[in-house]
């Protein structure tokens, strides 16, 4: 009897022990434990700050192998266990997130609103990919459009929406290739290497794109979660937003769409890799049929959301209205005009942003940590006892060092509420404050594009049904950035410090 309890119990630990983390390796389950029962015995038996301090490396470390499991549930089992301590307060977390209730809202409504504008974007990329016949041309434009895009929409919905364009043209020519089998099945080996080169061709693609969506990112209040943080601080509406940004983010966009150029020319890096005859030749054969078979109704909905694309930027450009609610606007004005009155169609749309929205509160549960234990404290001191022209070229560089590793919403967070402090403090001067903004902006949002930690857009992208498809592993993605890092990183770092 003994023995079949003993084997009861231990049946089910193996049960909570297979869920606890669900799929995430070994390792890294007993890792997270680790970092739980080391914290107590630091903050009560060691030191709070140097507690305060490994928390947040902890965290940091949740979010680099974010590949491994979802950084929202280790981080935050680590962000209770740190209301559990005392290193912060519900209601100093509470505060936090009341605090950037803009950011939540652009979040929950804005990716909301641009799903139902995917129409319009997919159309718009299938036409860039089979009319444009010069795949230097065509790599820009991919670039371009996505930066331009991302400017006024979201980055992580349009590399969604890159990602949907070039799954399913891998999909229309796998299955003709394949005589119609899954796409993970084997083709043929007469199209093997037709394939393998068309795979290439896609890899270059979306990676011009991801990266355009960071230049593009950066340049406005809606490009990027933080940007709305950091405006909300600085009391920046949008064009002011922009014009403060231009005189590092222009010259950085000029600089990532010569790269991308050159890359198409010396074919350095992995790119430079051109479609195959046989797969343009079924792509445009496949946009023929498609557009023939467009139904009036489907091609008034793309003159609905395009109206709403219209209105979307008139609305940032003169900030009719806060963020998210011009969001929930763009929501309410193509789902009405374009038929979409079931909630369960609505719901979909709602998918996307809140696992980031969730994430984003964890966020600002360790920041009101890093708040209460002064933890960046002695560093911004350090920072503000160097001479005033040099303080944006170190923040720039210290926020993109740590976005390459972490995520750049969460390093943004912390440096600006530390350099508000600094502000409301009489340390600084409010132009001073302008400028450190700035180098935190365009720091978070630049250099962060050398690892897939850094960017949410580039995160999506890895963790996509695409990246397996087009054999687009963590290693490549990070080689492949390397260019656009070294070229887009020093320029702003070269503008935030003399071009100011």
């Amino acid at each position: 009897m003994a023995q079949s309890i003993g084997s009861r119990d231990s049946a089910w630990w193996a049960a909570y022990w297979t869920n606890f983390l669900g799929e995430a390796p070994l390792w890294y389950k007993w890792t997270i434990i680790g970092f739980l029962a080391v914290n107590p015995v630091l903050y009560l038996q060691v030191d709070p700050y140097i507690a305060g301090w490994v928390l947040v490396l902890q965290f940091i470390f949740t979010l680099a192998m974010a590949l491994k499991c979802y950084p929202l549930q280790p981080g935050g089992l680590l962000a209770i266990e740190a209301l559990v301590l005392q290193m912060t307060s519900p209601e100093h977390v509470y505060h936090e997130v009341e605090d950037n209730l803009k950011v939540i809202l652009l979040l929950v409504f804005m990716v909301a609103g641009i799903f139902f504008m995917k129409e319009l974007l997919l159309f718009t990329f299938t036409k860039l990919l089979v009319k444009l016949r010069s795949k230097t041309l065509l790599s820009l434009m991919f670039c371009f459009v996505a930066a331009v895009l991302s400017a006024f929409l979201d980055a992580l919905t349009v590399t969604a929406v890159v990602i949907s364009v070039a799954v399913g043209f891998y999909g229309v020519y796998h299955r003709i290739a394949s005589g119609g089998v899954h796409l993970d099945a084997d083709v043929p080996e007469l199209h093997r290497e037709d394939l393998d080169q068309f795979r290439a061709f896609l890899r270059n693609l979306v990676m011009h794109a991801a990266v355009g969506t960071a230049l593009g990112g950066v340049t406005t209040i809606v490009g990027e979660p933080q940007n709305i943080l950091i405006a909300d601080k600085m009391g920046w509406v949008f064009m002011e937003f922009f014009d403060r940004m231009a005189p590092v983010t222009m010259p950085v966009l000029a600089v990532g769409l010569v790269t991308c150029l050159l890359l198409e020319r010396v074919k350095w890096f992995g790119y430079g890799a051109t479609i195959p005859a046989p797969v343009l030749a079924v792509l445009q054969e496949y946009d023929l049929e498609e557009s023939a078979k467009r139904t009036r109704r489907e091609s008034a909905r793309l003159v609905v959301q395009a109206i709403a694309a219209l209105f979307l930027v008139f609305a940032l450009a003169f900030h009719i209205a806060e963020v998210g609610l011009v969001g929930l606007s763009i929501i309410v004005l193509q789902t009405a005009f374009n038929g979409i009155v079931e909630e369960h169609r609505l719901g979909h749309a709602f998918e996307e942003a809140l696992p980031f929205t969730a994430l984003l509160c964890v966020f600002f549960a360790i920041v009101a940590v890093i708040s209460d234990q002064q933890l960046f404290q002695p560093v911004i001191d350090y920072v503000l006892t160097l001479p005033a022209s040099q303080q944006p070229g170190v923040f720039y560089i210290a926020n993109g060092v740590l976005s390459m590793i972490s995520d750049n919403v969460f390093v943004a967070t912390v440096y600006i509420k530390e350099v508000e402090r600094a502000f409301d403090a009489g340390t600084i001067t409010r132009d001073q404050f302008d400028l450190l903004a700035v180098a935190i902006n365009t720091g978070t949002n630049i250099p962060s594009v050398a690892t897939p930690n850094g960017q949410a857009a580039f995160l999506f992208l890895l963790t996509s049904s695409l990246a397996p498809l087009i054999r687009l592993s963590y290693g490549r993605m990070v080689v492949m950035a390397v260019p656009y890092t070294i070229t887009m990183g020093i320029t702003g770092w070269i503008f935030v410090t003399w071009g100011l």
